[in-house]
């Protein structure tokens, strides 16, 4: 439950990233850093985002319930000594 609350406000935090970026850089118009350090943050927190979704993945923690996505049983076949 953790993992998911943690990859919510991750997305939220980029969200809030990109917002800012963007007042920045029109704001500003490109006279002080404020975008590029946007841009750092952003980059930042995707880093992290990709991080935990392929640690939630590995772990278990985090999968697919899809239809087309579920995992087929393999069938065990019975060999007749005939």
């Amino acid at each position: 439950m953790w993992l998911k609350i943690v990859i919510v406000v991750l997305f939220i935090g980029l969200l809030i990233s990109l917002g800012s970026g963007f007042f920045f850089l029109l704001k500003d118009q490109g006279s002080t850093r404020r975008t590029w350090n946007s841009l750092g943050v952003r980059l930042l927190l995707a880093t992290l985002l990709m991080g935990v979704l392929i640690y939630g993945v590995v772990s278990g923690q985090l999968g697919s319930q899809a239809p087309w996505d579920a995992r087929k049983t393999p069938q065990v076949e019975q060999q007749s000594n005939n």
